[in-house]
């Protein structure tokens, strides 16, 4: 990091796939969460860093970095290692922003570790890392019949969801902003509903 670079304290990670066929997809709601969290705050991915898009500034007065890896999410972790190097920072300052099948469409759980629940792109930051010990937003986009999860997570949200959405990351977001200015255990209380 350039010296004149105030130490970020908070490394907060939305997980997505890179390219435009992508964007609007199921799968791509971490990079969506934390694009809002950087709107909200006038923070702009200026960097390019580990092989992702990084933002640096305040949130709610708080220096963090806000990244979106841009390998594909099962080599998520390639990228989150080498960010909390670079930022000198442990998996204890780390948040990850991913969508998960098996939470109700815009259900919000924040979780401090655990397993990756069968989510590739959680499954490489474990594996990278060598520890399941950092903190997570799982925002949840159901898993309605038939679809394959595969197809369902690359397709784009329906227009039923589309009027949704801005609701669901107005929140995600205030639950990022929360656990870097309080904690964890105070945004999972007020957001592990």
């Amino acid at each position: 990091m350039p010296a004149s670079t105030p130490p970020v304290t908070r490394l907060v990670v939305g997980l997505g796939n890179p390219g435009r066929e992508y964007a609007r997809s199921r799968h791509n709601v971490g990079f969506m969460a934390v694009d809002d969290l950087a709107r909200r705050f006038s923070l702009r991915f200026g960097h390019r860093w580990s092989q992702a898009h990084v933002a640096l500034g305040r949130v709610a007065g708080v220096e963090v970095a806000l990244a979106k890896p841009q390998t594909y999410m099962n080599l998520s972790g390639d990228s989150v290692r080498g960010l909390l190097r670079r930022l000198r920072l442990g998996p204890g300052d780390l948040l990850v922003v991913y969508d998960d099948l098996d939470l109700p469409f815009g259900r919000l759980r924040l979780r401090e570790r655990g397993s990756s629940g069968g989510h590739r792109g959680v499954q490489s930051i474990i594996d990278r890392l060598g520890t399941d010990a950092f903190a997570r937003l799982r925002i949840g986009i159901g898993r309605p019949e038939p679809w394959e999860a595969v197809e369902y997570v690359l397709a784009e949200f329906t227009a039923e969801e589309r009027q949704q959405l801005r609701d669901v990351l107005d929140r995600a977001a205030t639950a990022v902003e929360t656990y870097v200015v309080e904690g964890l255990a105070v945004a999972m209380n007020r957001f592990n509903r």
